[in-house]
């Protein structure tokens, strides 16, 4: 059996909602940002799987960053 790690401090209420927040803004600046695109390349944003591709290449970036770092790294 695994034995639990102390990892340290856990994230209040606060820091989840200051990323929560942080999230919403860039989510709303990236709708902002594609409205302002001409419409030939709105085309391509909005029927091709490109946020699909943007999602996946971010998410196996994380978790790449998150399994380098190895068990009793220091955390950043």
């Amino acid at each position: 059996m695994v034995e639990p790690r102390d990892t340290g401090r856990q994230p209040g209420w606060a820091q989840v909602v200051v990323v929560a927040a942080i999230v919403v803004a860039v989510v709303l600046g990236a709708a902002m940002a594609t409205s302002l695109l001409p419409t030939s390349v709105q085309e391509v944003v909005f029927h091709t799987p490109l946020t699909i591709l943007v999602l996946i290449v971010g998410t196996a970036w994380l978790l790449w960053r998150i399994a380098r770092r190895g068990p009793g790294a220091p955390q950043p």
